[in-house]
């Protein structure tokens, strides 16, 4: 019995290319228990997962300042630019930031995420 694979469909990596990981979509949207999580991007280290993490658990402290500067900016690059100044993030943190549903500002979601974010820290400090 011969066995065909589908082709894995590939992405071009540009300039817009969304910059964050698969692992972070994971924790911030909740994968089930029995759900097999996918794999994450290639080349993301914990430090850059960190890194992101601690942008988004800073946006949760100031959710509603947020919003409102997302909300009254033109445009993505203005919304993360008015984002990196008010909170004083790098433009990793600002596009991940920029990048949550308005649902990942729920409690739930800061849970998953600071717990995450203590055990990248705990496996760093190692």
């Amino acid at each position: 019995m011969t066995m065909t694979y589908a082709q894995p469909i590939t992405r071009r990596a540009g300039r817009n290319r969304l910059a964050v990981p698969a692992l972070w979509r994971q924790v911030v949207r909740g994968a089930g228990k029995d759900e097999q999580p996918r794999p994450t991007e290639p080349d993301r280290s914990a430090f850059t997962q960190l890194e992101i993490y601690d942008g988004v658990l800073t946006a949760f402290e100031r959710r509603a300042e947020v919003l409102e500067t997302i909300a009254s900016s033109a445009d993505r690059a203005t919304a993360v630019r008015r984002i990196r100044e008010l909170l004083d993030v790098s433009p990793l943190q600002a596009r991940a930031i920029l990048e949550l549903q308005t649902q990942g500002f729920s409690p739930a979601s800061r849970d998953r995420v600071a717990h995450r974010a203590a055990e990248l820290r705990a496996a760093l400090t190692r």
